[in-house]
C-alpha cells in the first residue's frame, strides 16, 4: 500500500514552485506578496532561487504564499444537489 505525504511541498522542488508562483502572480505582484529585492529588481528564476536557497526567512514566505495559493485554487464543495433536491444530503 503506497503512502502519500499531506505534506503540500513535498515533491515540489523550489524552482517549480517558484515558477508556479511566478506564472500565477507575476514578479511585480509576487514582490508586493513577498517583499525581497530579487523579486523586485531585474528578476529573474536564476537570481531568486539563488538568494531563496541561502535565505531560510525569505523561502518560508515564499512555500507559505504558495501552500496559500493553493488553497484558493481548490474548488469548492458544490451543493446545489442539497438544494435542488430535498433528498439530494442524504442520497448517495
Amino acid at each position: 500500500m503506497e503512502q502519500y505525504s499531506k505534506d503540500p511541498l513535498h515533491g515540489i522542488t523550489l524552482e517549480r514552485l517558484l515558477t508556479t508562483l511566478v506564472e500565477q502572480f507575476g514578479w511585480e505582484a509576487l514582490a508586493r506578496e513577498v517583499n525581497i529585492n530579487c523579486f523586485k529588481s531585474d528578476p529573474s528564476i536564476k537570481s531568486s532561487l539563488k538568494f531563496l536557497r541561502r535565505t531560510a526567512w525569505a523561502r518560508k514566505q515564499v512555500e507559505e504564499l504558495y501552500i496559500h495559493s493553493l488553497e484558493c485554487l481548490e474548488p469548492q464543495k458544490d451543493n446545489r444537489d442539497e438544494v435542488n433536491n430535498p433528498w439530494g444530503k442524504w442520497a448517495k
